[in-house]
C-alpha cells in the first residue's frame, strides 16, 4: 500500500468519526424533542382533570345557593303562614312550603351527589399530578443525559479536529483536493478496498488495467465507476 493511500485511510477515518458525531448532535435536539413530549401528555392530563374538579365545585356552589335560596324562602313562607288568620291563605302558604320543601330536597340530593364527584375528580387530579411528577422525574434525568452527551460529544469532536489537522498535513497537497470532493459526493467513503475485483465503494466490478494498477501500487488508482481511490484488500 502506498504511503499516501496509508496516509488519507487514518485521515479518512477520523473524517469518518467527525462525520458521524455530526449526525448525532444533529439528533440531540429531536431527542430532547422527544423527552419534553413525554411530559405533555401528563400537563394534558393534570389540566384537564384541574378544570374538571374546578367546574364541579362550581356547580356545588350553585347548588349550595339555590338550597339556601329555598330555605330562606320556606323560613319566610312559614313565618307569614305562622302570622296569617285566614284559613285559606294558610293552606296555601302550607302548599308553598311542602313545594319549596320537596325542591330543596331535591337540592340537597344532588349537591351530595356533586360533592362524590368533586372527591372523585379530586382523586382524579391527584393521580394525574403523582403520574406527572414521575414523569417530569424521568424527562428531568433524561435531559440531563442528553445534556452530558452533548457535552462529551463536543469534546470528541474538538479531539477528532486537532488529531485530523496533524494528519492532513501528511497527506501530499495534490491530492488533498480530489479526497476532499470525494468526501463530500461519496458518502464520506472517498477510499475504498479493491476485493475479488471490485471496488467495495460502489460494488462494480473492475477493468484488468485498473486492478493492475492497484496491485502495483506505484500511483493513485481510482474506480473507473465511481471515482473513489482505492487499495488493496489485504
Amino acid at each position: 500500500m502506498q504511503d499516501e493511500v496509508r496516509a488519507l485511510l487514518i485521515l479518512q477515518d477520523r473524517d469518518r468519526r467527525l462525520l458521524a458525531l455530526a449526525k448525532d448532535l444533529e439528533k440531540l435536539p429531536q431527542d430532547e424533542a422527544r423527552a419534553r413530549a413525554k411530559l405533555a401528555g401528563d400537563e394534558a392530563a393534570v389540566a384537564k382533570t384541574h378544570q374538571a374538579l374546578l367546574d364541579c365545585e362550581l356547580r356545588v356552589k350553585k347548588i349550595e345557593l339555590d338550597a339556601e335560596t329555598r330555605r330562606t324562602t320556606i323560613k319566610r313562607l312559614k313565618s307569614q303562614q305562622f302570622e296569617t288568620r285566614k284559613n285559606e291563605e294558610f293552606v296555601a302558604l302550607g302548599h308553598e312550603i311542602v313545594r319549596y320543601e320537596k325542591e330543596l330536597d331535591d337540592f340537597e340530593t344532588k349537591e351530595l351527589e356533586a360533592m362524590d364527584e368533586v372527591d372523585a375528580f379530586r382523586s382524579a387530579n391527584k393521580a394525574a399530578e403523582t403520574a406527572r411528577a414521575q414523569t417530569r422525574k424521568l424527562v428531568e434525568e433524561d435531559l440531563i443525559s442528553i445534556k452530558e452527551r452533548h457535552q462529551r460529544m463536543q469534546a470528541d469532536v474538538a479531539e477528532v479536529r486537532a488529531e485530523r489537522e496533524i494528519l492532513a498535513t501528511k497527506v501530499p497537497e495534490s491530492i488533498m483536493p480530489l479526497y476532499n470532493r470525494l468526501m463530500k459526493t461519496k458518502d464520506g467513503l472517498a477510499v475504498a478496498p479493491l476485493r475479488e475485483g471490485k471496488c467495495q465503494g460502489c460494488h462494480m466490478k473492475l477493468i484488468a488495467s485498473t486492478i493492475m494498477k492497484v496491485q502495483t501500487a506505484k500511483e493513485i488508482a481510482q474506480c473507473e465507476d465511481c471515482g473513489r481511490i482505492l487499495y488493496m484488500d489485504e
